[in-house]
């Protein structure tokens, strides 16, 4: 089978005075979860001397200590690798994923200063940043060096307004996500359940430049004002340099989110159906239920700490938080009237929250779920509480 990707030669572009091409290299998403966003990279190529690079910011490392519970917390530090473009287009060939090339019109000053601060950038002791997935990552340090470089003169994106609505529909950090995330139910769930309602407001042009194909979008309808030049357009070619191939995607769980939560209240209903009748509540089905949420309440706790943007603000800790864990004890041993009061005010003030915050699929359906245990057991408890 021969290659499908390609790149200018000698012969298909007029080499002059400047023989260097700066590039914005826009790669599609793929399947695996790490990749549903797409990818972005710079591309130098020198068609004289043949030299032709990948700048690339977002090469990380897995095997660095407690890397899952850094990148929780946002602390994970990213940094610029540099390879041949072949060697870049050829990965991205055998995962079937297009990449997009726009040719940037740069001065020969523009692409030299652009070419220093990556050689800059990519020493030792400065190629490492600290990721931030909407406010830092590979594509927002990618446009930001090419804003670096042209110096004055002014990039001059489209009109940037609160509330753009895409030709989509789309307006805030959340649709975007859910955008992405079509066909990745569990993976929009998990995004959902760490977002807060500032995932909920309207995004400017600039704040949505965090993702690669919408970069490439207003890079296209983008012009550098000013300088010896006047006016000239921020893209002067675009063209495929990998070709969309066949994508294996693995199956995933075959229940979505909202079917697992459905089966869980339909569980829960039939379960209290039967405590009513036997008037005596079934502690283990607590139990199993108060750990689950209790663990992923950890798991929500630890994101506000995060220096993540928007999971400080998240309303679903009202219903996932570790406070069932602090009582399960009591609750075996049906002395946690207190605890389930508790319960019924965080969980009238969780249904509240969703004039603010959209929240996670299937989230209502396990709030109805501790709402009906938190009526049971202070309907079967309730003549003992003068004694507890």
């Amino acid at each position: 089978m021969s290659c499908c990707f390609c790149h200018a030669s000698k012969d298909e572009v007029e080499i002059g005075d400047d023989s260097v091409e700066v590039s914005l290299l826009t790669c599609a998403p793929g399947s695996e979860v790490y990749s549903l966003y797409g990818h972005t990279a710079l591309r130098y190529h020198d068609l004289r001397t043949g030299a032709d690079w990948t700048f690339n910011y977002g090469v990380f490392d897995f095997r660095k200590p407690f890397f899952s519970l850094r990148f929780m917390l946002g602390l994970t530090d990213y940094q610029l690798g540099v390879v041949p473009f072949m060697m870049f287009a050829r990965e991205y060939y055998r995962s079937g994923r297009a990449v997009t090339e726009q040719v940037l019109e740069l001065t020969s000053e523009e692409k030299k200063t652009l070419k220093l601060a990556l050689d800059e950038n990519y020493k030792d002791e400065n190629r490492e940043y600290r990721y931030n997935f909407f406010r830092d990552n590979c594509t927002t340090r990618a446009r930001d060096m090419i804003e670096r470089a042209i110096i004055g003169s002014k990039v001059q994106y489209p009109a940037e307004r609160i509330g753009f609505v895409n030709d989509e529909g789309l307006n805030t950090l959340r649709d975007y996500i859910h955008w992405y995330t079509e066909g990745s139910p569990w993976a929009r769930f998990g995004n959902d359940i760490c977002l807060g309602f500032a995932a909920d407001r309207n995004m400017t042009w600039r704040e949505r430049q965090f993702l690669p194909e919408m970069l490439m979008d207003d890079f296209a309808n983008t012009s550098i004002v000013g300088g010896k030049t006047g006016v000239r357009r921020m893209v002067k070619t675009t063209r495929i340099v990998v070709d969309p191939g066949v994508r294996f995607v693995k199956s995933g769980f075959p229940l979505s989110p909202w079917a697992c939560f459905a089966i869980l209240l339909i569980v829960t209903v039939l379960v209290s159906i039967k405590e009513y009748r036997r008037k005596k509540t079934f502690v283990a089905f607590d139990a199993i239920l108060m750990s689950l949420t209790g663990l992923a309440g950890v798991f929500v706790t630890l994101f506000f700490c995060s220096q993540h943007p928007t999971t400080s603000t998240n309303l679903q800790i009202l219903l996932l938080n570790p406070l069932p864990l602090f009582f399960l004890i009591k609750v075996i041993q049906r002395k946690a009237v207190v605890y389930w009061k508790i319960s019924l005010v965080l969980i009238v003030l969780f249904f509240l929250g969703f004039f603010i915050q959209s929240y996670a699929e299937g989230m209502a359906f396990l709030a109805l779920c501790l709402l009906i245990r938190a009526y049971m057991n202070l309907h079967f408890q309730y003549p003992n509480i003068r004694k507890q």
